[in-house]
């Protein structure tokens, strides 16, 4: 796996930005376009396990939710890959990867920085796709502001 770090500058507050994150409809709504039809199952508190989940195709990776500090950081490390919407295991691509939130407020910007280990095969997809995705952040973040 390969790290691979992301920063965004969105004119919104970090509540906005982190609400913008992690409530369900916006989630999927930017997450969609990483893997569409991803939706979230389980409650975003440390020490939970929670699913990242395709609508599409059923895979998913199931993470702990390491560190939460809401509206400022999360980490989430993946334990196990899924298929069948979560029920069974599959190839091993995620597990023992890392995915972390860091969320800096200064004069009502937030500058989102983003790490997530990538599998080696999809460093292109999301080279390609996470910057598509969090400027999907940035537009919803900013319209509750507006």
């Amino acid at each position: 796996m390969k790290e691979m770090p992301f920063t965004f500058e969105i004119h919104a507050s970090k509540e906005d930005v982190w609400s913008t994150l992690w409530d369900d409809t916006t989630f999927r709504d930017w997450a969609g376009i990483i893997d569409p039809g991803t939706y979230m199952v389980g409650e975003l508190s440390e020490g939970n396990e929670i699913q990242f989940l395709s609508a599409e195709n059923g895979y998913g990776v199931t993470s702990l939710v390491d560190t939460l500090v809401p509206h400022e950081f999360l980490l989430l490390k993946h334990q196990a890959d899924t298929q069948d919407s979560g029920a069974r295991k599959r190839d091993e691509e995620w597990t023992g990867g890392e995915e972390s939130y860091l969320l800096k407020e200064v004069d009502g910007i937030t500058m989102l920085t983003v790490k997530i280990d990538v599998p080696t095969e999809m460093e292109e997809h999301f080279t390609v796709n996470y910057p598509k995705a969090f400027e999907r952040v940035k537009e919803l973040a900013e319209k509750k502001v507006n």
